[in-house]
């Protein structure tokens, strides 16, 4: 029998979770080894979050007064529905670190940059799900690479 091809799903996705970092952070994470990830209730990151698949990776980005991206983490499951949900739409998928950025991220290098203007995280920095770009997944990572002095537009040459 021939094989089901599936048009619609070219690649993996690249995904940005946010996170207060009081209630959870990347070193909650990293101690833990594993989590339920839920708490999401806002329709786009809701509607985001159906999105991901198994083996697909997140940035994790610190919210509250941190406001960086600091590690990367990977999806194990598929969604289902919220154990500590308050509606039928509230999902949750499971999730694992992968490593911890070389330095943090910055929103406001991200914010900088020409080629970040049309990031959802630039433009709704309240959204806890966000889509990422192939091309913005490898810049954010070249950016964690860099010392901080380069790593901004009008540092470089």
């Amino acid at each position: 029998m021939a094989e089901r091809v599936r048009p619609e799903q070219v690649a993996a996705n690249y995904w940005l979770l946010a996170t207060d970092p009081d209630e959870y952070s990347f070193s909650d994470l990293e101690r833990d080894t594993e989590t339920v990830w839920d708490g999401v209730t806002e329709y786009s990151s809701l509607k985001s979050l159906r999105d991901v698949e198994p083996g697909e990776e997140a940035f994790i980005f610190h919210t509250g007064t941190e406001l960086a991206i600091v590690g990367i983490a990977r999806f194990t499951s598929d969604t289902y529905p919220a154990p500590r949900g308050s509606s039928a739409e509230e999902v949750a998928v499971d999730l694992v670190p992968v490593r911890r950025l070389e330095r943090p991220v910055l929103l406001t290098e991200i914010e900088d940059l020409p080629e970040m203007q049309d990031f959802d995280l630039v433009n709704d920095p309240d959204l806890a799900v966000v889509p990422v770009t192939p091309e913005i997944w490898n810049r954010i990572l070249e950016l964690s690479q860099a010392a901080l002095a380069y790593s901004t537009q009008e540092d470089q040459e």
